[in-house]
């Protein structure tokens, strides 16, 4: 028994949801998001929740049923509050700035690091800070991802990018270790 799949979605006042053939569609004040489902997902609108549940109670479909319910809970929380999530730069000389439409970044190496903002996010820079901005989860911590993956933080030093609250355990360097003589 699946206990995230038992447990029924709330619509918050802002949001529409319409179910047609196996595609659900949720709009709300930050745009539009679907979900196609397949045959084995059985998707109900009932006044203001969403319930899954199983067309077909075999084992090998029973896993199917938390991962659409949560993913159909990502797309309505999508298009009513969005999701975010923050980076922090940390070492000297790594900047961030925004240039247009493109994401510049100077991580140390002997070029700077350009990436193209997609249309469907947005990305804020504010010191070394970097907010990435969208309704789709998914595509939010992908591009999070991608920044991130351009200088991973270095257990030495403890330089590159992190996500805001990430812990990076920290290494003794040589000489901490070196005790012994010549």
């Amino acid at each position: 028994m699946s206990r995230v799949g038992k447990k029924p979605i709330d619509i918050p006042d802002k949001v529409d949801v319409t179910i047609e053939d196996e595609t659900i569609k949720a709009k709300g004040p930050l745009g539009e998001l679907s979900l196609e489902f397949p045959d084995v997902v059985k998707v109900e609108l009932t006044d203001n929740t969403v319930v899954v549940s199983l067309a077909r109670t075999e084992n090998k479909f029973k896993p199917y049923w938390g991962l659409y319910r949560a993913l159909i809970a990502n797309i309505i929380q999508g298009v009513h509050e969005g999701f975010q999530k923050k980076l922090s730069i940390e070492g000297v000389g790594y900047r961030a700035e925004i240039k247009g439409d493109e994401l510049v970044l100077n991580l140390g190496y002997s070029h700077p690091v350009i990436m193209e903002i997609p249309k469907d996010l947005k990305i804020e820079v504010e010191k070394n800070m970097i907010t990435v901005f969208g309704i789709d989860k998914q595509r939010v911590g992908q591009m999070a991802a991608d920044i991130r993956s351009k200088r991973k933080p270095e257990p030495y030093k403890g330089k590159g990018i992190r996500y805001e609250g990430e812990h990076v355990r920290r290494k003794a360097g040589k000489r901490a270790i070196a005790g012994g003589g010549s």
